[in-house]
């Protein structure tokens, strides 16, 4: 914990002990210097920091990020007194969130809408459980590369969308609609977040191209990604 050059407090985390498809990965310089500054100050909205040197750790920061920025908007907002008070946001729906590295993942965007809800407060633990929906908004104004990306893959217009350079110098386009419910105990002591999962389902169109334009692509595949993710703070 410490405090930014403007006066607010910031939260930076480490990441160590990581491993992938149940194999411990050798850590990078890069990925072992990686700081993440994450917070829950109203005045220090926390951002997407540079992931072209981290391209192996993208899922958790992205993810530690998704916890933060939802519980810093439900604090910022200040709508949720009691259980059973919801309510909807889509002024940022303008905005994507950018997961792109610049090397092997050339474009990666998503815009979601905030669809929060005080599912519970325990008096007696002192803690608070808060929902987020994140939903598809009516217009996501996402970067769509080929025209053929824009019918709709589910029952919403599209809201994710993926350009990958692959091994063999082909390109990967995948669009889609993404959800993701999140789900965090927080303490009514200090703030922290106690713990938190978030599942991730997004449905996809996928097209393999031999053209960044993706205009000279192969059959269309249809699959679903999903994603199922769990904190716990461990003293």
């Amino acid at each position: 914990m410490k405090k930014n050059p403007a006066g607010n407090f910031v939260e930076e985390y480490a990441y160590a002990n990581f491993v992938a498809n149940g194999k411990p990965v050798v850590m990078t310089p890069a990925m072992k210097d990686f700081r993440q500054n994450l917070s829950l100050d109203s005045a220090t909205p926390t951002g997407v920091p540079n992931l072209s040197q981290v391209v192996q750790m993208v899922g958790p920061i992205t993810d530690m990020l998704t916890f933060y920025a939802d519980l810093w908007l439900a604090n910022k907002l200040n709508k949720l007194a009691k259980p059973g008070d919801h309510f909807y946001f889509d002024a940022m729906a303008n905005t994507p969130n950018s997961w792109a590295d610049g090397n092997y993942t050339i474009i990666g965007e998503d815009v979601i809408a905030f669809d929060f809800t005080l599912t519970n407060i325990d008096a007696a633990n002192k803690t608070a459980t808060l929902e987020v929906r994140h939903v598809p908004p009516p217009n996501p104004q996402i970067k769509l590369p080929a025209d053929w990306m824009r019918a709709p893959v589910a029952d919403t217009p599209n809201n994710w969308v993926q350009l990958q350079k692959m091994d063999d110098g082909k390109y990967s386009g995948e669009v889609g609609k993404e959800v993701f419910d999140a789900i965090l105990k927080i303490s009514l002591v200090d703030g922290k977040i106690l713990s938190a999962t978030l599942d991730n389902p997004v449905e996809v169109i996928e097209r393999d191209c031999t053209d960044i334009a993706l205009t000279k692509c192969g059959e269309p595949m249809r699959f679903q990604i999903r994603r199922q993710v769990e904190i716990t703070l461990q003293h």
